[in-house]
């Protein structure tokens, strides 16, 4: 069996920026256990394997893979995979529609910006949680801790989002994945996403995350439209938005490589 991989640097606009995704087109599902043998392969965070639907109104189910284990939801290669669909598959539409384990996500072509349309994920401010959480992050000073699917912690400032250098033996113990953010100097908000028990210890740009980010920053700023900037070492901006239950989300796309896979 052959398959075609493509390799996209997701929310960039020029090549070794943004979030690199490993795009896998499916005619049909293969072995979920040979889809985690090829995310670990390709050792990238996360791998999108997609196939035609059969639902109406739908036109491609999706999964995505970390090195380690299959998860919900996940912006970047989402991103990658409508890029791929509008620039190699040469899709004759402005919108694509993906349904997925967090239901259905749209994707709209606006030139050269792509714009998803997610799940909106409030976090909740908690006052327990477990003590590795600060300690991994190394006990800074924060503004609170909120937990959805991630814990998201409130730092003070961006230098302290940028600073941060986590104990990831000690991260890998909690529960579920981190985000930290702050407010930005030059954009709304900053953030950085660790996720090392799914095999991630710092993810470049986390579309996903931001399903939490903007409904956090939405109601603490007052405003609905933003941009936001990812501190990694590669770094992304995205351009988002609150919409009632749903956020959009949107970036560019640069295509870096295609190859193919002998299975």
């Amino acid at each position: 069996m052959k398959l075609t991989l493509y390799q996209v640097d997701a929310f960039a606009d020029k090549l070794f920026g943004g979030n690199p995704a490993a795009v896998i087109p499916l005619k049909k599902w293969i072995p979920d256990e040979q889809m985690q043998q090829l995310a670990l392969e390709n050792n990238l965070s996360e791998t999108v394997f997609f196939v035609p639907a059969k639902k109406k109104g739908v036109d491609f189910d999706i999964r995505w893979f970390t090195p380690v284990q299959e998860i919900n939801l996940c912006g970047h290669a989402t991103l990658a995979s409508a890029f791929v669909i509008f620039e190699k598959l040469k899709l004759k539409k402005k919108k694509i529609v993906f349904d997925s384990k967090s239901g259905l996500l749209t994707v709209t072509k606006k030139k050269n910006v792509l714009m998803m349309d997610f799940p909106s994920w409030p976090p909740e401010r908690v006052t327990e949680f477990p003590d590795e959480l600060l300690a991994s992050l190394g006990n800074p000073e924060i503004a609170g801790v909120y937990k959805n699917r991630e814990y998201l912690v409130e730092l003070m400032n961006e230098e302290a989002v940028k600073n941060c250098r986590p104990d990831f033996s000690m991260m890998k113990k909690l529960d579920r994945m981190v985000i930290i953010t702050a407010p930005g100097k030059e954009v709304d908000f900053v953030s950085r996403f660790f996720g090392p028990a799914a095999g991630v210890d710092e993810d470049p740009v986390t579309g996903s995350a931001h399903a939490q980010l903007i409904p956090f920053w939405s109601e603490k700023l007052g405003k609905n439209n933003m941009r936001a900037k990812q501190l990694s070492q590669r770094g992304g901006e995205l351009y988002c938005e609150q919409k009632e239950n749903r956020v959009i989300i949107g970036g560019k796309c640069v295509f870096y490589m295609k190859g193919m896979i002998e299975l």
